[in-house]
């Protein structure tokens, strides 16, 4: 999908450290992105703002940003790693409903 001049909206389960989400906002930008958001449930307060004024994107989105914040894993009740080929499924399965 091209996404030059359109706005780019990157989610993810949390943010610890930021770089992950970093890069993800760095690619949606060279890939031609005229605004890049990300948004995630859970994360650091650091990072987040680190974030938007390191440039990586244009906002942050997050429901809680815990000043107790040790790691994402802390806020879900079950976080186990979801398997490649699952995601593989349904991002598949979504695609012909499209």
């Amino acid at each position: 999908m091209d996404i030059t001049g359109r706005t780019a909206v990157l989610v993810d389960d949390g943010v610890a450290t930021g770089s992950t989400a970093r890069a993800a906002c760095e690619v949606a930008r060279a890939q031609g992105a005229a605004r890049v958001m990300f948004a995630a449930p859970v994360g650091a307060p650091r990072s987040a703002q680190a974030l938007v004024h390191g440039r990586g994107c244009d906002e942050v989105i997050l429901l809680r940003a815990p000043a107790s914040f040790r790691s994402v894993g802390q806020w879900y009740a079950d976080f186990t790693p979801v398997p490649d080929a699952e995601v593989a499924a349904l991002l598949q399965r979504t695609a012909h409903k499209a």
